[in-house]
């Protein structure tokens, strides 16, 4: 079994800030989903976001899995589980809180967004530039993966104050996160 990695000072910070930065993201993604009553600043009731046009305007690999998704009678109980898995792997990336499975739930969420849409290097009006390959949400994945790879929980957080309560003897890799 190789030893662990000891990383600096500043790398542990740089990790955890990244961490709460992508926590923070898909955390207010999340709560600006939920279905809560907004309005414009006109002060005109604002409608309840849906996932349902960007599902019916899939282009990538499972396009009809999405489109028929789009369509489904039950969209608004899809809608709910999104702003509310957002929103908790948010929390749990912030917080420290079982961030081994809020980096889990925050991958699986990219992945799907990504498939939704793969950039082909055409104009996108869904999208902020003209992406090939590589977009936002392929990006974040990959600081996700970083911060999965790196137990970010094991050097700040709630997830560290788990570790320090374990039992005399047993291992951190030992622990589940």
């Amino acid at each position: 079994m190789m030893s662990p990695i000891r990383l600096s000072g500043p790398q542990q910070a740089t990790l955890v800030i990244l961490r709460t930065l992508v926590g923070w993201h898909f955390m207010y993604e999340g709560y600006t989903k939920l279905p809560i009553q907004a309005w414009s600043l006109s002060g005109a009731p604002l409608p309840p976001w849906s996932s349902a046009a960007y599902l019916k305007a899939a282009t990538g690999p499972l396009a009809p899995f999405f489109h028929w998704l789009g369509n489904a009678s039950w969209i608004g109980s899809l809608d709910v589980a999104i702003a509310i898995a957002l929103t908790a792997a948010g929390v749990s990336l912030m917080l420290g809180l079982c961030t081994q499975a809020g980096c889990g739930c925050a991958l699986a969420l990219l992945a799907t967004f990504y498939l939704a849409a793969v950039p082909t290097g055409s104009p996108d009006p869904r999208a902020e530039g003209t992406y090939l390959l590589i977009n936002k949400n392929l990006v974040e994945a990959a600081a996700v993966a970083v911060l999965f790879a790196f137990r970010t929980g094991s050097i700040a957080g709630l997830d560290r104050l788990r570790i320090r309560s374990r039992p005399p003897g047993v291992r951190e890799s030992e622990v589940t996160l």
